[in-house]
């Protein structure tokens, strides 16, 4: 079944822009595949491109079957936003006219969805825009099961070509309530439910890889207007508001973001010079300053939502449920603190690991702590290791898995793939380093290697190339130090009078010329000693 995975109805952004007493709020609907390799509505599960089930094309006399195999990944995203999982719910008809669906409607669930009353909270370190403080909390109002549509290609000038590989594809669509007052602030909400999803294993890929579409809602007004008093009730937390337009199909969280603020300029602009805003569903390019005019906007009188005679009502126990919640992995922010209190990193850096790859840099974190983990319960290694080593090794895989390897990824523009320096191998680079069998020059030597194919075992290279630490005595220290401070006196002279930060080409000399068997902090020691600077 397709998934929508969203934020579906407005997550309102209220914002005041200066000196022009505005207000504008923008609503985000999130469509999202969820992580099923079935098809929600067909009785096949095709592959192919070009063999799609009758019911995909509407041919006479076919009719949908509803895949229960969707459900499970349905419900971890409900259960993972918070919400309330209903026992019965419904299939709905969606009508209007349009290429991308040739049965004229679409299935959803409009009026009982499967899930209910949820919410997500927002931190700062989310990405959150700083007027909205350290916290924000966003209702979820309902999240529904969903067919998706043919993929619309346009051919310039004027030719449409239509897949129709993805139709009844299973989707989930979650709809906010509208709660979110800055454009910065719903890019975080698409970015936090999008990580939060792709944690309980409920969807197939991330935004920008095609697993979610994000459509938003954006309304203006003035800050001193005042609803009727006979205007209609609202949802918890909405907002009355001016008209709104849609913006549709935003495949990146930086392009929801700027989308709300190229439509905001330009219903201020419109409201200024004293002109209407129509509803109307409006599109937007990556690069462009403004949104375009798509096509008129349906209101929900338009779509004649009815029930769908052809499915039956879906019935959810309670049993299941529990199961469900019971097998549910941890979620991202608790993971975050954990990192954080247990392996002492640093919250960009704990949240980065959480986000990165769709959760594969998290796992290889943890195979490689486990791997080193192993290791240090090793007798013959166990004496050699300081107390202070093992507390900061989490933060030292860390550094390799995010900060070494993204290096080595951008360079190279490889993708990320645990097997490019496998977790047993940067786990013994790891203690080579904490017991002081290499510095750590020699320890980016071998995790290149490793990263650039060589296939044997890291043992073997570290042999094979004589890269095991000989530890130099002091004299030996003092002599290279000595040789290098007569070679270059000058630059010795501004050391003495000061200039520390010359010490560190000194240091770094003596690391070359010791080709990876001089260790920095003994170099610095003799360097300190000759120059007559105080030890640190």
């Amino acid at each position: 079944m397709g998934a929508h995975r969203g934020l579906g109805n407005p997550c309102p952004i209220e914002h005041r822009a200066q000196a022009i007493l505005r207000q504008y709020l923008l609503g985000i609907e999130e469509f999202e595949k969820t992580n099923d390799h079935s098809d929600a509505f067909k009785s096949t599960n095709d592959q192919s491109n070009t063999q799609v089930a009758p019911f995909d094309f509407a041919l006479p006399g076919s009719q949908p079957a509803f895949q229960k195999e969707t459900l499970l990944p349905a419900i971890r995203a409900a259960l993972a936003l918070n919400c309330h999982i209903q026992q019965r719910s419904q299939f709905d008809r969606k009508h209007y006219f349009y290429a991308d669906q040739p049965a004229g409607y679409q299935i959803t669930q409009y009026y009982q969805p499967f899930a209910t009353e949820g919410s997500i909270v927002l931190y700062d370190h989310d990405g959150i825009a700083p007027e909205d403080g350290d916290t924000v909390q966003v209702g979820i109002k309902q999240v529904q099961l969903e067919q998706d549509t043919a993929k619309t290609i346009l051919q310039p000038p004027s030719e449409t070509l239509l897949d129709f590989n993805r139709v009844s594809h299973p989707l989930i669509e979650i709809i906010t309530l509208p709660q979110i007052h800055q454009p910065k602030t719903a890019a975080a909400c698409v970015k936090k439910i999008q990580t939060l999803l792709q944690a309980v294993n409920a969807v197939t890929t991330g935004m920008e890889s095609g697993g979610l579409r994000a459509d938003v809602n954006v309304s203006v007004r003035r800050t001193d207007f005042r609803p009727h008093s006979s205007a209609g009730s609202l949802d918890r937390g909405q907002v009355s508001l001016g008209q709104r337009t849609e913006i549709k199909n935003l495949s990146s969280i930086k392009a929801v973001e700027d989308a709300i603020i190229a439509e905001r300029n330009r219903q201020i602009s419109v409201l200024e010079s004293g002109g209407v805003i129509e509803g109307e569903t409006r599109g937007w390019t990556i690069g462009a300053s403004e949104t375009v005019k798509l096509r008129g906007k349906e209101g929900e009188v338009d779509y004649r939502y009815m029930p769908d005679p052809d499915l039956q009502p879906l019935f959810i126990n309670e049993d299941l449920t529990f199961m469900v919640t019971k097998t549910m992995p941890q979620l991202p922010d608790r993971t975050v603190e954990e990192l954080v209190q247990a392996q002492s990193l640093t919250l960009k850096d704990a949240k980065t690991l959480v986000e990165l790859d769709d959760g594969d840099r998290l796992d290889y974190f943890d195979h490689v702590c486990e791997q080193l983990s192993a290791l240090h319960c090793d007798p013959s290694l166990s004496t050699q290791i300081s107390e202070d080593e093992r507390q900061r090794s989490g933060v030292n895989v860390a550094n390799w898995a995010l900060h070494e390897m993204g290096g080595l990824l951008s360079t190279s523009e490889t993708a990320f793939s645990p097997v490019l320096v496998p977790a047993q191998d940067l786990a013994y680079i790891c203690l080579m380093l904490e017991i002081g069998k290499i510095t750590r020059r020699t320890a980016k030597h071998l995790f290149g290697r490793k990263f650039r194919g060589d296939r044997r075992d890291v043992k073997n290279i570290v042999a094979e190339e004589n890269l095991l630490l000989v530890h130099l005595t002091d004299e030996q220290y003092a002599t290279m130090a000595l040789d290098l401070i007569n070679s270059n006196p000058v630059m010795a002279e501004r050391v003495k009078k000061g200039q520390l930060g010359k010490l560190q080409f000194f240091i770094g000399q003596m690391m070359r010329k010791g080709q990876g068997k001089v260790m920095a902090p003994k170099a610095e020691a003799a360097l300190r000693q000759l120059l007559e600077i105080p030890q640190q």
